[in-house]
């Protein structure tokens, strides 16, 4: 036999191959299926449309998006939209691909807690810099070039875990919930804050947020003093355990080891994650 001879092709498992079928914004968040009209190219792009569509969410929130909105943000008329986006559900899920084309890259070497935490606080400050994108619903979430260009870097910063790359990318998705649950707090927070603030100074519902007092919106929080409140109304009999928590607590400790809640919560999930890889096996005893 010749030494030649060319390796068989790796069995893929059926379903995954190159003819395997995908939804079809699937495809076209690829490149594979954009929508196809006749007549010559024009000069508006998909990524146009797409950047005016997060340009108009980032300024009035999601529920301003809309074809219309958008054709008159990139001067066309909204046909002229659909011979490059299908339709408005499609937009979504482009925005939700693109919103994630500026996530840092994590740099090369970091080990491997270290960079799930940065990968980690990455993905929540995105949120928190466009809480539209809390709003997108789940469907249109879908995974493209930019995204999987994230999960990339969080497999990178996992290499030398020994673990199957399915107990990795269900550690990676166990970050992505607690992303997704921080940034929602302290989103929908902040909104009803403002929307107190807005009330109780008496102006209209779409007065912009740059135009109120950033100090009475901090005030307004209305997590910003929870555990005062336990303090002083969790009373024994109704609320024992509270009152056994609560009565001797004097208030936050400045030195707390963790600079804020958003370090702490990425700190204790991580925590878990490394007992489960000890348990595992997957890291020395000796590292962290």
């Amino acid at each position: 036999m010749s030494n030649d001879t060319a390796p068989e092709p790796a069995q893929q498992p059926p379903g995954t191959g190159p003819t395997a079928e995908l939804p079809a914004a699937v495809q076209r968040l690829w490149g594979d299926a954009a929508p196809r009209r006749r007549g010559p190219k024009p000069a508006l792009s998909a990524a146009q449309i797409v950047q005016a569509a997060m340009d108009l969410a980032d300024a009035e929130g999601l529920a301003a998006v809309s074809m219309a909105r958008v054709a008159e943000a990139v001067g066309y008329t909204p046909m002229a939209l659909y011979r490059h986006v299908a339709g408005k559900d499609e937009l979504l899920v482009l925005m939700s691909d693109a919103v994630a084309r500026d996530l840092p890259d994590i740099p090369a070497g970091t080990d491997w807690r270290a960079g799930l935490e940065a990968w980690t606080r990455a993905q929540i400050d995105m949120g928190l810099d466009r809480p539209w994108f809390l709003d997108l619903p789940l469907s249109a979430v879908l995974p493209g070039p930019n995204r999987l260009r994230g999960l990339d870097q969080a497999f990178g910063v996992l290499r030398p875990v020994d673990l199957p790359a399915d107990e990795k990318l269900a550690i990676i998705g166990l970050l992505a919930q607690h992303v997704l649950g921080e940034a929602r707090v302290h989103i929908e927070s902040h909104r009803g804050a403002v929307q107190q603030v807005r009330r109780a100074a008496g102006l209209p519902e779409g007065t912009p947020e740059s135009e109120l007092d950033p100090a009475a919106i901090e005030a307004a929080d209305p997590y910003s003093d929870f555990e005062t409140v336990l303090a002083r109304y969790a009373e024994p009999t109704r609320y024992p355990h509270l009152f056994e928590a609560f009565s001797t607590w004097t208030g936050p400790v400045e030195v707390s080891p963790v600079a804020d809640d958003i370090t702490f919560g990425i700190s204790v999930v991580l925590d878990g994650v490394e007992a489960y890889l000890r348990r595992r096996g997957a890291i020395p005893d000796d590292e962290s």
